[in-house]
């Protein structure tokens, strides 16, 4: 089975918690302080392995998650750092924020890596808080919580010729003529249902990825018929291999089709047209082929089409082996793989400024509680230890420096009122 977009929900390991612990030897006076830090969680990280060709291993498994790293020891031991989760993706896959559609990263090499969820780094332990005033302080930090995020990936096939055009004008059988792939074959429309990609390789030893793509009709950037489901993967050839069949008995007008495959390219990418385009005349063993073909010429140069054209027959052969070595001479001439759009997201990712929101927002329940939310407020209580009195003091010194106090008295705040940050409760006091 071809799957080729899949969402899946990522979530990276949360760092381990500072110790609190202090160093008693007998022979060492004022010990001090000897919590060790806590260790690195572990991240989610896409790898691409080029013997993938679909996203079918993420139909079944839609959640990844990275180990925690280990907690700090006394005699200032750090925790161990957890393994990040590495999980294989193919070659050509998109990334994107399923809640933002931000584009995260797009993989096209073998071996490329992406983190897509970082784990959260430890938290550090007593012996980071010793000050003049404070030499044995009871005060650690608690690890840093990891990424966790829903994305979205989908698969553009890679591959470094495209064959577009109406289904049943003979993609297939052409693929199966130049290439040791065997799709399947019928007489029928839409016999094809998925990419198939097959290698050609020449005498004079050149070789390039062939893709036949699922058949194209009217409205397909639309969504009619398989639709935009596949015109997803044109966007990664360099070359266009444009099939019109040469039948008479279908009553359909070669240069209607022409037409309207290159509407289709166009509305849904206008940077596809820009690539070498080829047009392969097909099923020129036919009777009638050649008039059709006459008039097809005379249609096209009245427009003012100078696009080369290939008569062949994938049954006889004829003019197949002409077509290949073109086909290689012009990926010769072609640049590399477009990035296109991606290319210029990455960029305006690069250098957008986002500011900072909010630190924390207060709002009042029906009860009188007041709840205090933000990502900010919400990751310093996570990484707060409140098991000892140094640690609960110093969290709400935090909290009072970011101003949270004087926020509660605008909402009306008094003595004695509850305060909930997540599912911590604590009283207002003046």
């Amino acid at each position: 089975m071809f799957v080729d977009q899949v969402k899946i929900d990522v979530k990276a390991g949360k760092g381990g918690d500072g110790a609190v612990a202090f160093r008693r030897e007998k022979f060492v006076p004022l010990g001090g302080p000897a919590g060790g830090d806590g260790g690195r969680g572990g991240s989610v990280i896409l790898v691409v392995d080029e013997g993938l060709r679909t996203l079918m291993d993420f139909r079944y498994r839609h959640h990844f998650k990275a180990n925690s790293g280990g907690n700090g020891q006394n005699k200032q031991m750090y925790g161990r750092g957890a393994e990040d989760t590495f999980v294989q993706v193919p070659p050509g896959t998109t990334v994107r924020d399923a809640d933002t559609n931000e584009l995260l990263g797009d993989l096209t090499e073998d071996g490329q890596e992406l983190v897509i969820a970082k784990g959260g780094r430890g938290g550090r332990g007593n012996m980071h808080f010793a000050t003049a005033k404070n030499s044995a302080p009871e005060i650690a930090e608690s690890g840093e919580p990891g990424q966790e995020r829903s994305i979205q990936l989908e698969l553009k096939v890679l591959a470094d010729v495209g064959l577009v055009g109406f289904p049943s004008v003979g993609k297939s059988t052409l693929l199966s003529v130049v290439t040791s792939a065997k799709p399947k074959i019928a007489s029928y429309q839409f016999t094809t249902l998925v990419p198939n990609l097959g290698m050609v390789q020449l005498d004079d030893g050149r070789d390039f990825v062939l893709a036949d793509l699922p058949g194209l009709i009217e409205g397909a950037s639309d969504g009619v018929g398989l639709g935009i489901q596949f015109l997803r993967h044109v966007e990664r050839t360099r070359v266009v291999l444009h099939l019109i069949e040469m039948d008479d008995q279908t009553g359909r007008d070669p240069y209607e089709d022409y037409q309207q495959i290159n509407h289709e390219l166009e509305s849904y990418d206008p940077k596809i047209l820009e690539r070498p385009q080829v047009i392969v005349a097909t099923k020129m063993d036919l009777p009638g082929s050649a008039e059709l073909l006459a008039e097809f010429k005379q249609k096209l140069a009245a427009a003012g089409d100078t696009h080369e054209i290939f008569e062949i027959s994938s049954i006889t052969h004829q003019g197949v082996q002409p077509l290949m070595n073109k086909t290689a001479d012009l990926l010769a001439e072609t640049a590399e793989f477009p990035m296109g759009d991606v290319e210029e997201a990455q960029t305006q990712k690069l250098y957008q400024y986002q500011p900072e929101g909010p630190a924390f927002n207060v709002e009042q329940d029906e009860d009188g509680t007041f709840y205090i939310t933000g990502e900010k407020v919400e990751r310093l209580f996570k990484m707060s230890n409140l098991d000892h009195q140094d640690g609960v003091m110093r969290f709400a010194r935090q909290l009072r420096s970011m101003g949270l106090d004087e926020a509660l008295r605008e909402k009306g705040a008094h003595d004695g009122d509850l305060v909930a940050i997540d599912n911590f409760t604590f009283e207002f006091v003046e």
